[in-house]
């Protein structure tokens, strides 16, 4: 799985998520990770532009520190990540 870089956009902070309304926010960089991820797999098979994916996208490189998503993107390349992609 190629790990695109989606356009520059404005996205100053992530918008306010009802499943996660308390201050730690490590739950929703993980889920947004997650669907990124999920997002990207399903528009690749379908063959469909990964457009609707940039939002997760822009949310996870938000939320997460960078050394979180550097492991979590090794751990995909090797076949060793926890979450279901």
């Amino acid at each position: 799985m190629v790990d695109k870089k989606p356009s520059k956009g404005p996205w100053p902070t992530p918008p306010f998520d009802p499943r996660f309304p308390n201050q730690n926010q490590t739950r929703n960089c993980y889920q947004n990770f997650l669907d990124y991820h999920r997002c990207m797999k399903k528009m690749n098979h379908r063959g469909k532009s990964a457009q609707p994916c940039e939002y997760f996208f822009h949310v996870y490189h938000s939320l997460c520190p960078i050394s979180w998503v550097e492991r979590w993107t090794e751990q995909i390349q090797s076949g060793t990540f926890p979450g279901k992609i």
